[in-house]
């Protein structure tokens, strides 16, 4: 049986409130769970001492026995001192420009006020002749 330590959801719509709990990795998620070992309420401000609240001796028995800890539980765990922290992934680059929309905008940067001027005489001579 693979054991995790994993959040599970509660509270109402817009208002959730999570239990840490041990469950079986094959569980649903607010399904079935071994044992509870504490609860994490992001409503509450970040400095609040109530937004997380841990078991910890019931914790290091389970990380003791082989239980893996999610990645967001891991982050709390870490925050704790229990574990040691894990690694902030860095951050892809998806958001930016492809190649050739960089290429693009490092000619427009670097020959600014040249490319504007030779765009505005193509353009006027264009509209000139399409009309």
């Amino acid at each position: 049986m693979s054991l995790r330590i994993r959040l599970s959801r509660g509270g109402a719509k817009k208002r959730p409130f999570y239990r840490i709990v041990v469950a079986d990795s094959r569980s649903p998620r607010d399904g079935r769970f071994i044992e509870r070992v504490g609860t994490y309420n992001p409503m509450l401000p970040q400095d609040h001492p109530e937004r997380i609240v841990l078991n910890e001796e019931r914790l290091r028995h389970w990380l003791g026995v082989g239980a893996k800890p999610s990645d967001r539980v891991a982050r709390f765990l870490g925050q704790a001192g229990m574990v040691p922290k894990p690694a902030i992934p860095e951050q892809t680059k998806k958001n930016q420009p492809r190649a050739k929309a960089q290429a693009r905008l490092k000619a427009a940067e670097g020959g600014g006020e040249a490319a504007a001027a030779g765009g505005g005489a193509a353009a006027g001579a264009g509209g000139g002749a399409s009309a």
